[in-house]
Order: C-alpha cells, then sequence, then structure tokens
C-alpha cells in the first residue's frame, strides 16, 4: 500500500478545500499511487486516469461539489474522482461483482450526476444541468470534462452550437487535450497567457472596450469585436470555439498546480456566456510504464506496479477479435476492393492488424459511429466492399443510419460487431445486448452469430460474398474455443444452419456462443435419460426454416438459446412457429436469453449463471419443458 499521509485526511472534497497549492500537489501525488496500486490489484482503465488527477484535484478544490455538478465524458478517467468521493475504502473493488463501477454511476454516488461510459454525451448532459439550474432559479455551478478523443464525435458539437441559447448562467467545458495535436506545446507564456485572459482585469478591460465599441458606427463595432477575436484566437487558439459561443481560454498544463487551481477559478466566474478551458495532460503521467507504453496502459489486468508487467493468463485459442483482424487481411490480400472503418477502436475490433497490411484501406473516423455507417455506405455505393468493424453497444448510436443509409437502399455494407453479449467487468454499458433484435429487424438483413472461430472465419467470407444487401455478423468478447481454422474458409449457404448433435426427444436451437454449452447441456440430459439434438443455427435472419420446422416435428420440445434480449432470435423462431402452425401440435417451446435488466459487472461465468445461459440451466429448462410425464422424455 502506498504511503498516503493527507490523502489518508481527505474523505470528501469539502476535506480538501482550504489547501494551499503545496499540499494539493502533494495530495494529487498520493492520489496517483493509490490509484495505480488500485488498478494493479482489479485492473481497468490506468493511463486516462492518471493523466487527470491534478485535473480532478483542482476540480474539486475550486467547485463545490456535489452541488456544483462534474460530469465525466466516458467515465474511464474516474478512478482518481472516485478515491476523493468517498468511495476510497472500496477502490479495490473497482469492476468487480458487487463493486464499484469502472464508470460514473448515478446510483453509486451523488457524486456522479451522470452515468457515462459511451464518448461525447458530458456537453449535452452539463447543458442540460444547467438548463435545469436556470429554470429553478439556482446558482450552482456545471463543468464538463471531456477529453479530445470525444470531440471527434459530432453531438459534442451539437451541444456547444446550443449552449449559448440554452442557458443564461455558468457552463464551463474542459478539453482534456491529451493526445491530438490542436495546440502548441504549453509553455510558462501560454500558462500566462491563459491566466491573463481569464482574469477579472481582462475580462473588465474586455467590457469596457465593448460598452466604448457600442458608441461606433455598426461597420466599426463588427470590426472591433473581429480583431478582439481574431487577437485571442492567435495567440491562444481559440477562435473555433469563439465562433460556437464559448469563452476560450487556453492552453494550459493540466499538471500545473499552480497556474491550474487560479485559472479554473477565474474561468468559473465567468458567468455572461459558456467557457471552454483547454487543458493540456500527458496519459499515463507520473508512472514510467505508462507514460513508455504506446497505448499508455489504456486498459490493463492486474499488474506488478514496479515493472509494470500484466498477469495476462497464456491462452490456447486465439481471441475472436484476432480472428476477424487476422482472417480480414487474407481475403483483402485476394480483393484490392475490401476496405475497413472503425470508430477510433483499432486495437479492440482487430483493424489495427488490418491497418498495419493495407494503411490506405483502413479508415478510422474517430469516435463517430453515424459517420462511420454513412461513409460505408457511399463506399458500398461506389462498388467498394466496406467492413465496418463497431462493437455491438456501439453500433447502436449509428442505428438511423444503418436504417436510412444502408438497409433501406440494400448496400452491401458489412458489420463486424465485437463485444457481442456479455463482456464482464466492463458491464452494462458496454454488453452487446441488443443487436440481434434491432438488426433483425431490418428488411433484407443477414444477420450470423458466430459459435467459434472456424465458423467466424466462414461468416467473414459469407458477408463478403454478399453483393446485392447488407450482413452482419456478430462475435464475442474473449478467446475462442481452440478449434482449428480453415486456411481459407468457405463461405456459408445463406440461411442454413447445421445440426451438430442427433437425439429425438428435446432440440436444442443455439445461436453464437453459448453452442458449447449447450452440448455440455445435451450431456447432462443424457446422463438422466433424455436423448437431446443441438442445432447451429448460424443465421438470425434468415432463418433456416426447413430445420427449424424439421425440430419442431420431430422432438417433443424445442429449446431456443442465444446471448441477446428478449425479442431477439427466440421470438423470431416463434414467430415462424406459429405462422407454419408448429405449435398446434404441442410442442412446447422456451425460450433463453438474456434476462430483462441490465446487468452490472461480475465475472463472464458468474454472469452466464445469472442470465440463466449456463449447461446447467439449458438442461434444466429442456428438462421442465418436457415434465416428468412426458411421453418421449427417457429414449435411448
Amino acid at each position: 500500500m502506498p504511503d498516503t499521509p493527507l490523502l489518508d485526511q481527505v474523505k470528501f472534497p469539502a476535506d480538501m478545500r482550504g489547501f494551499d497549492i503545496p499540499r494539493l500537489k502533494q495530495l494529487a501525488e498520493e492520489v496517483r499511487a493509490e490509484t495505480i496500486d488500485a488498478v494493479s490489484v482489479t485492473g481497468g482503465h490506468l493511463g486516462a486516469g492518471l493523466g487527470v488527477v491534478e485535473l480532478t484535484v483542482a476540480l474539486h478544490h475550486v467547485f463545490e461539489t456535489p452541488k456544483d455538478i462534474l460530469i465525466w465524458d466516458v467515465g474511464h478517467q474516474c478512478y482518481p474522482h472516485k478515491i476523493l468521493t468517498g468511495r476510497r475504502d472500496r477502490i479495490r473493488t473497482l469492476r468487480q461483482g458487487g463493486g464499484l463501477s469502472g464508470f460514473t454511476k448515478r446510483s453509486e454516488s451523488e457524486y456522479d450526476p451522470f452515468g457515462a461510459a459511451h464518448a461525447s454525451t458530458s456537453i449535452s448532459a452539463a447543458l442540460g444541468f444547467a438548463a435545469a439550474r436556470d429554470q429553478k432559479g439556482g446558482t450552482n455551478r456545471v463543468v464538463a470534462v471531456i477529453g479530445d478523443g470525444s470531440m471527434s464525435a459530432g453531438m459534442a458539437y451539437e451541444a456547444m452550437n446550443n449552449a449559448v441559447e440554452a442557458t443564461r448562467g455558468q457552463l464551463m467545458v474542459v478539453l482534456n487535450d491529451n493526445d491530438m495535436s490542436i495546440a502548441p506545446p504549453v509553455g510558462g507564456m501560454s500558462a500566462y497567457l491563459a491566466g491573463l485572459v481569464s482574469g477579472g482585469t481582462y475580462r473588465g478591460m474586455r467590457k469596457i472596450g465593448k460598452k466604448f465599441a457600442e458608441h461606433l458606427p455598426r461597420p466599426f463595432k463588427q470590426a472591433a469585436k473581429k480583431a478582439e477575436e481574431y487577437a485571442r484566437g492567435m495567440v491562444t487558439g481559440g477562435t473555433f470555439f469563439e465562433e460556437l459561443g464559448f469563452y476560450y481560454v487556453g492552453p494550459i498544463d493540466g499538471h500545473d498546480m499552480d497556474n491550474l487551481v487560479p485559472i479554473l477559478r477565474n474561468a468559473a466566474a465567468i458567468t455572461d456566456r459558456p467557457v471552454l478551458v483547454h487543458v493540456v495532460t500527458q496519459k499515463g503521467k507520473g508512472y514510467a510504464p505508462a507514460e513508455s507504453s504506446a497505448d499508455k496502459l489504456h486498459a490493463v489486468v492486474k499488474f506488478d506496479v514496479v515493472s509494470g508487467k500484466q498477469s495476462k493468463p497464456a491462452s490456447n485459442a486465439p481471441s475472436y477479435t484476432k480472428v476477424f483482424g487476422t482472417e480480414l487481411i487474407k481475403r483483402a490480400q485476394r480483393d484490392p476492393s475490401i476496405v475497413a472503418i472503425t470508430a477510433a477502436m483499432p486495437s479492440g475490433t482487430g483493424l489495427d492488424l488490418f491497418g498495419q497490411a493495407f494503411p490506405d484501406r483502413t479508415y478510422d473516423v474517430g469516435i463517430a459511429e453515424q459517420h462511420a455507417v454513412t461513409f460505408a455506405a457511399g463506399l458500398a455505393a461506389d462498388g467498394m466492399k466496406p467492413v465496418c468493424a463497431i462493437y455491438s453497444t456501439f453500433l447502436q448510436r449509428g442505428y438511423d443510419q444503418v436504417v436510412h443509409d444502408v438497409a433501406i437502399q440494400s448496400l452491401p455494407v458489412r458489420f463486424a460487431m465485437d463485444r457481442a453479449g456479455l463482456v464482464g467487468a466492463d458491464g452494462s454499458t458496454h454488453a452487446g445486448s441488443f443487436d440481434i433484435g434491432y438488426m433483425g429487424a431490418l428488411p433484407g438483413m443477414v444477420l450470423m452469430a458466430a459459435s467459434d472461430e472456424a465458423e467466424l472465419a466462414a461468416m467473414i467470407a459469407t458477408s463478403l460474398e454478399i453483393d446485392d444487401r447488407p450482413s452482419a455478423f456478430r462475435y464475442p468478447r474473449g478467446d475462442g474455443v481452440g478449434v482449428d481454422i480453415p486456411e481459407l474458409a468457405a463461405p456459408l449457404e445463406i440461411g442454413k444452419g447445421r445440426i451438430v448433435r442427433e437425439g429425438t426427444a428435446v432440440a436444442i436451437l443455439s445461436l453464437g456462443t453459448r453452442l458449447q454449452e449447450s452440448l455440455k447441456a445435451a450431456e447432462a440430459l443424457a446422463a438422466r435419460g433424455v436423448s437431446a439434438t443441438v442445432a447451429d443455427a448460424r443465421f438470425a435472419k434468415p432463418l433456416d426454416e426447413a430445420m427449424i420446422l424439421r425440430l419442431a416435428r420431430e422432438h417433443e420440445a424445442l429449446i431456443t438459446v442465444e446471448e441477446g434480449a428478449m425479442g431477439g432470435f427466440g421470438a423470431f423462431v416463434l414467430q415462424l412457429l406459429a405462422e407454419k402452425g408448429a405449435l398446434d401440435a404441442g410442442l412446447r417451446v422456451r425460450t433463453l436469453h438474456l434476462p430483462d435488466v441490465f446487468q452490472d459487472q461480475e465475472a463472464p461465468f458468474a454472469q452466464y449463471e445469472t442470465a440463466g445461459l449456463n449447461a446447467s440451466h439449458i438442461a434444466a429448462a429442456a428438462l421442465q419443458a418436457l415434465g416428468v410425464e412426458a411421453s418421449r422424455a427417457v429414449r435411448a
């Protein structure tokens, strides 16, 4: 455990508001040490949090949280914030079952006024809080902290464009610039200028100048306004934000507490218009292994604090993400029309591998899923074969574009939906729970779910052969099951599943990676004298109607299994059975799917246990459907 004498005195932000700058600096170093030590135990997002330690301390020192609203965009940088807001005693439960969330969460603390985990929402939410304050006649202050990566999403600019009109009081946006080169290097001069333009003297002179300009003829008034904004913009780089109606302050060194605190205090006093404070920080700051790492140790598993070496268990199978990247490269080597698109997640989706092989055919559009989808639609409309790799949960943000720009026009965009299903420690905000329902609802969509690595390879090949309509394939987080992958997988026949195990009493129809648990369930049923067929549906749309109707005719019970929300594959199968009259003969159907709740973070096995999707649950559902009086429940 790190030595933290000053942090030990701080349970809530109010305990540090009387600290002078030297003590704030010491507190920041102790918070950094505590963050490193905690994440070494739990794993999680490290680099982003280390980069905002001083900023976090300064914000809680200057603002009267929780009365003043502080919103963190994404929220993956909030571990120092949690340490300072009454949750230090639980910080080593981060991302564990029953523990602290890895993101901000309203139900967890009054210091988390708005939950997050997806990017670019903070300014819109902060504007809502500011407007609510104005409506109620309040005087509290509202701050949104947004990273430069999140500024690549259109939603941030939609909010900024509306800010001047929507609020009459104080609103601050802190732009945490830790990656993009949107400002010159920060030094003593820029810190001096930032302090100058945020200070009362400058603003007082500016008001006098504005009053004087009001008496000038209109052309001179406009010229004076433009001259002032241009001069300040040339010095500080804030012309763009000024055009959106924000008073720009910066750039300032986000690790220099001597300048950071007074500038934040000055900026907090600006109430006549929204203010943007441009803070430059270093991701991974203060921890050598993070500073030297290419990704600044953005997300880590448990690690050794001294060396930074992570404790990653060895695997006998590649991750599904790596299989996707590798297989796409194979196909692209044979087909120059294949291009790949990601929305700021090249390594997360495996497209970093593709990008190394084909840098000119890889497009990272930033955190802009809507743009990614329509961009892919344009590529497809002009004869290219775009593969749009986006996490299932993030693709929700581009759904309107999937419908209007892709599906209605029957454009052959291929959607690779990573992180489909439950995602363990990342919890409900990152779980890919809904894509089967929302993609399966679209006319013409071909929707597949891989049960293992070889099936994923075949589905990639299948999607690239479809040239008259959109297609999508889903695959989970984590490693595969260890099956061999062909050198070049053959495409599947559209809408055709496969029988994996033949039986007679009950049919288990699985979509996706619960197939292995379905096979274990069949073994457990066999031990009870119940013969089970296991089928891999492969396609949620179009369904293999012939196979499903055959299973319905030849078995007394049919169990569907999917790692998706209610209203997905099981609903599609029930619709088919009802339309074809297959339920009239007394077929007993049970649909197993994710529960109708947002599941919190937990170890994967425990999440499946909660969801009722492990082998024991599948077997129990089959026995319950058959009943003890079932005429064919016991059959050789």
